[in-house]
């Protein structure tokens, strides 16, 4: 008599269950994407999972069969802005494919979701470069085509080796003088001075970067809910390198920010945002080679730095293509609209 498939919910401070569900999440995307997986730690995931967040409701599921896990999935809700939609992520590792337990996890998270009073879901998924530049073929891409997620965004995924060297920094930074603008840099937390602003600035990311079909709010930019993420990243052993360019009147200008993650060794360009009115200084490229330097002398082992961007987002990948980051794999951001 053949076994059911157990679908269930993972308590976050079930040590087995969450071991249980990443496992069956990092052994998809390192089938997917080899060397270049990109992959929150353990600890990292377990961490998330635990936090009490103002936020995002976050939840985890484990599918089980005789006793084994075989897939497992996630769904994150927004409790203050976005409300109509939810993150959905279903991963199975390749020896459990083909038996419909990635269709029966996405139809139970996606069940949630509704519940929850959801309408638009959305995924990702990636394939590596050498594959065709739509994911045809790809098990991530065709799984989702065949569920109703269509791309709404696509990205490059992109790799730099460190170090750079400081004469190849100093020549780009001649090239970007940033004149009437002042540059500011720091570990950790961001200043008190500053994080109202760039709570605000980071928040906006959501909808000033290009953004494609995704049907998205700006997320919540409250000082508190900033400094809650802050509190979670230092728990998971991660380092922030922020630098701003401040204009004449001192209000922030351009933001970045570097995330050395202390459990894979890497860093990872998280966000970059340039205000409408000040673009055309070059002040992405500034900032950007700025807070490098600053992360390379903080710690000068740090192997490389992984980001996204969106393929439309022309200017950006010409600033990261002068810093020297090499395209790796490419990722769509999907969407699903339910009737």
């Amino acid at each position: 008599m053949a076994t059911a498939l157990e679908i269930r919910r993972v308590d976050p401070f079930h040590n087995a269950d969450v071991d249980s569900w990443w496992e069956a999440y990092a052994s998809a995307r390192r089938a997917e994407m080899g060397e270049n997986a990109l992959l929150w730690s353990l600890e990292e995931s377990r961490t998330e999972l635990q936090q009490d967040s103002a936020t995002t409701d976050r939840r985890a599921y484990l599918a089980v069969l005789d006793g084994v896990a075989v897939g497992s999935g996630s769904l994150a809700l927004g409790l203050k802005d976005n409300l109509h939609s939810g993150m959905i992520n279903v991963t199975v590792p390749p020896q459990f494919r083909r038996r419909g337990i990635g269709s029966a996890l996405l139809a139970h998270i996606e069940a949630e979701a509704v519940a929850a009073d959801r309408r638009v879901l959305r995924g990702e998924t990636a394939w590596p470069a050498s594959a065709p530049a739509d994911g045809s073929g790809q098990p991530g891409r065709e799984f989702a085509r065949r569920h109703g997620y269509e791309i709404a965004l696509g990205d490059f995924q992109n790799r730099l080796a460190l170090p750079v060297a400081d004469a190849v920094i100093d020549q780009l930074l001649d090239g970007a003088p940033a004149d009437g603008y002042t540059i500011r840099s720091w570990t950790g937390p961001v200043p008190e001075d500053l994080v109202a602003e760039w709570a605000a600035l980071d928040a906006l990311l959501d909808v000033e970067a290009p953004m494609g079909d995704l049907d998205l709010e700006a997320p919540s930019s409250e000082v508190e809910d900033f400094r809650a993420h802050e509190r979670m990243m230092a728990q998971q052993h991660r380092t922030s390198f922020g630098t701003v360019a401040l204009a004449p009147d001192g209000r922030i200008a351009a933001y970045t920010q570097l995330v050395h993650s202390g459990d894979d060794g890497n860093a990872y360009q998280w966000g970059t945002l340039v205000r409408r009115e000040d673009r055309g200084h070059r002040l992405g490229l500034r900032i950007k080679l700025e807070n490098l330097r600053r992360m390379q002398r903080h710690d000068a082992g740090i192997p490389c730095i992984h980001t996204f961007n969106a393929e439309s987002n022309q200017h950006m990948l010409a600033v990261n293509t002068m810093l020297g980051f090499e395209p790796t794999g490419r990722m769509a951001e999907l969407q699903k609209r339910l009737s």
